[in-house]
Order: C-alpha cells, then structure tokens, then sequence
C-alpha cells in the first residue's frame, strides 16, 4: 500500500508540475488585460500566461496568413473575425467549458454576426472617438464634430489615427455616409475630406496620441475611447467627446485558432475573464465597456460616467459597427493609398 501511495504521490506531482509548465499564449492590444487578472488566472490555473500585441487587425491577419501558429487566444476586431472564420482559422467553441457565458450583455451580442458565439466571445464594446484638452486651445469652446479637424488653428496638434477603416469611417461619417459604404463616388468624397484633414495633423497615429493628449503636445486626438479613458483618469484636463455625426463602434472578440496548442487552457481563460468580479476589476483597469451585465453592478459611479461607456441612444443610433466588405475592401485600400501619397 506504501508503494501504491508512493507511486501515486509521484504521479501527482509530475502531473502538478506539467499543468504548472502549461503556458498560455495570448495575441492581443496592448494594454488590454489587467496584469492582476492574468496573475489571479496563473495562480488559479498554475500555468504562465505570456502575452504578445499587435497594433491593427490587418497586421494580426498578415502574421496568421504566413503561418503563425503559437498563438492560443487572439483578440481581433469583429469585421476581422468574419474574415478569418471564412478562412478557416478559426475553432468551434465548447460551451460546456464556457458557464460563464450566459454573462455577455445581449444588446451587444445583437450588434455582432456570431450571436450563437459558435467561434467568438465578447470581449469589449468600444467606440473610436476623439479626446481633447479644451484648456489649452483658443477660439469657440470644443465641439463634438468630425468638422474640428478643419481647424486651421489646430494646425499640427491634431492626430487620426493609423487604420484605414477608422479615419476612413471617420471622414465618411462628417459627411452623412455609412462606414460601411462600397459607394465609390462617397468614397471619394471621403478621401478628399481625409486629405484635407491630413495638410492639418500632426500625424496618423496609433500608440503616441495617448501620451500627446496627455502632455498637451496634441490638442485634438482620435483614439480608441478605452485608451483615452486611461488617460483622463491620470489627468482630468482631458476630455472625451463623442462626434454628433456618429462613430465606428468596434467589438473585440475572444477566438481561438485551430492551431492552438492550449485550447482548453484558453477556454478556460475565456471562462475566467466572464466571471462577473474579474470582469469589473478588468474594465476598470483598462478603461474599455466588458459587456458583462453582472459585472456593471460591481464597477466604480466614476467608471460609469466615461461618455464612452455610457452613450446616449440617439447617438448610439449613429455608430456602426465596421463591417467586412469583402473584394470591396479594395476601394478602401486603394483610397488610403491615395491618402497616404497626398501632400
């Protein structure tokens, strides 16, 4: 029996030391997962969590399409998501290993193509909006307008950012049009509005906007509202605005690949960050909306006034969600070509 117990005492051990040498591979943006909810998840599940970032969703896509196969949880945006499901990358979802998900907020799962959450889970709802520091620019108070990067005064102070779908949605929306459009003449209407925007920015910008805002070197932004939310809770002289003509409403997703070498490690960190205590904790860190109904209750009053969680509806009404357009997706590309050349 001293034996058998022996034998069984080692066993365990190999096996805790196995689960303990299981690491988890995650793909995402950056800054977008509380360090102390993957140190709570390690700790939980005795495995490492090492996560790498990507800056757009296109970069993310190329990296997949070459080959990339160490990765076990990515995080894309929803238009990529559709792409990479019609591409085959993407696994089917064990629900028996996901109780957490009757959590996700079904107003949001309204917004998305995968309502079943066969292969994606809500991550964050977020819209690209624009921040400013009204105490230091002269001239008529800030206006939540597309049209204030006309601002000749705010020559070289402003930024939009680096994503051909977002500064491009931008332009479109300052005109009345979809985000979405494959309409070629308000394509290039928007393209003439984006070049003109572009004789008065500073740069286009994915990362730097965020310290610029900050440090006032910028006056005027274009950023993701979780980022910028960030940065207002640092510094309050920085104020976020939603533009009256609407935005590109953008929801990240959890997906695992086919390729994933962790698939029920990264179930089961799908499944964690639901959990409705480590959701709340998550959003507050990192200034983005978990659509995590449970989890709303257990937020700060001070999280819940970011105008970039709470939207009115008739605002709401105006944002789109970014949309894959298939072989039009070529308009767009050949419009930011044509942007990006201007002088």
């Amino acid at each position: 029996m001293k034996r058998i117990a022996g034998l069984f005492t080692l066993v365990f051990a190999c096996a805790t030391l196995s689960a303990q040498a299981e690491t988890l591979h995650l793909y995402t943006w950056a800054d977008y997962i509380s360090p102390e909810v993957v140190q709570k998840f390690e700790k939980q599940h005795g495995c490492k969590v090492v996560i790498d970032t990507f800056d757009s969703n296109e970069s993310m896509f190329a990296k997949f399409k070459a080959g990339a196969t160490g990765y076990d949880l990515v995080f894309p945006t929803s238009y990529m998501i559709q792409v990479m499901h019609g591409q085959g990358m993407l696994a089917e979802l064990d629900h028996q290993l996901i109780p957490n998900l009757p959590n996700i907020d079904p107003a949001v799962l309204a917004k998305v193509k995968d309502q079943a959450m066969a292969h994606s889970v809500p991550y964050t709802l977020a819209y690209a909006c624009i921040a400013v520091r009204a105490d230091k620019m002269k001239g008529p108070p800030a206006e939540a307008s597309w049209a204030m990067f006309d601002r000749a005064a705010l020559a070289g102070r402003m930024t939009l950012l680096d994503d051909m779908r977002e500064s491009i949605g931008a332009a479109l929306k300052s005109l009345g049009y979809s985000i979405n459009t494959r309409d070629d003449a308000q394509l290039a209407a928007a393209r003439d509005v984006l070049i003109r925007w572009k004789k008065n920015i500073a740069r286009f910008d994915n990362e730097g906007y965020k310290s610029g805002i900050d440090s006032a070197e910028f006056l005027l932004v274009h950023g993701y509202s979780g980022d910028l939310f960030q940065v207002q809770m640092e510094n309050p002289k920085v104020e976020i605005l939603i533009p009256r003509e609407g935005v590109t409403l953008g929801c990240d997703a959890m997906v695992i690949p086919k390729t994933a070498k962790q698939p029920a490690l990264a179930h089961a960190f799908i499944n964690f960050v639901l959990d409705p205590t480590i959701a709340a904790e998550n959003m507050e860190w990192m200034g983005y909306y978990c659509p995590n109904k449970p989890a709303l209750s257990q937020v700060s009053p001070e999280f819940l006034k970011n105008p970039a969680i709470i939207v009115p509806a008739e605002l709401q009404a105006k944002c789109e969600v970014i949309e894959d357009l298939g072989p039009d997706l070529a308009k767009y590309t050949k419009v930011w070509d044509q942007v990006k050349a201007a002088r």
